[in-house]
């Protein structure tokens, strides 16, 4: 589930079976009033960048993917899974147990529940081009792009440590990437590990990036994220 570049798609040198990104003139989704943070609905990630990251999970807007990322969580999926696809000034995408962009879990993709806005610290399903096949990969992102929000699912966004996020290792795939130490749900009470563990745990890491992706997600606009 390889995502393809975004670029090559505005260009119109998409490969096949790329989506092509929405123009910045689409419709934005209607804003929702944020619930308050409760702990069953807060998403921990320790990441190798040195701290925790808190994420809100949003069952009001994305039942089926929230109850999704704490299933998966609380088996345990995404420790030590890495950032395989990180754009500057875009978005980092993980989730993928192969770290090639082409894995995911065993669980039947879902269907999309779209209705919250792509802005700084969302965290969104990724898919492929089928629109109802959103699985385990995710991605957060770096700056606003609400011409996405009518495409993709946004269940969440972090409310604290983005610095920990801002820090992640980029590229297409990274050289040395960043990762998931360990995922947790807050109201399972898991202490955040120690800055000094979670940093040894981001020891060099070499990937190669799969020959035919499938997974795909809009290409960064060429303009500058939106403040």
């Amino acid at each position: 589930m390889r995502l393809m570049s975004i670029l090559a798609a505005l260009t119109a040198l998409a490969l096949p079976g790329v989506v092509a990104a929405q123009t910045p003139a689409a419709i934005p989704v209607a804003a929702r009033p944020v619930p308050p943070a409760e702990p069953e609905n807060i998403w921990y990630l320790d990441l190798s960048t040195g701290g925790r990251v808190a994420i809100q999970l949003r069952p009001d807007a994305a039942p089926a993917h929230v109850e999704r990322i704490k299933t998966l969580t609380r088996q345990g999926f995404y420790n030590g899974l890495a950032f395989h696809r990180v754009i500057d000034g875009f978005m980092a995408q993980g989730g993928d147990p192969t770290g090639t962009g082409a894995g995911g879990s065993e669980l039947p993709s879902l269907v999309a529940e779209r209705g919250l806005p792509h802005l700084r610290g969302a965290v969104a399903m990724a898919r492929t081009e089928a629109e109802e096949s959103g699985n385990s990969q995710f991605y957060i992102m770096f700056g606003s792009r609400l011409y996405m929000d009518r495409s993709y699912t946004v269940f969440g966004r972090v409310i604290q440590g983005m610095n920990f996020i801002d820090a992640i290792e980029r590229g297409e795939p990274p050289a040395n990437p960043s990762l998931i130490v360990r995922a947790s749900i807050g109201s399972d009470n898991v202490a955040p590990l120690p800055a000094e563990e979670l940093i040894a745990a981001g020891r060099p890491r070499v990937q190669v990036p799969a020959a035919n992706a499938t997974l795909t997600l809009p290409e960064a606009a060429p303009t500058a994220p939106a403040q």
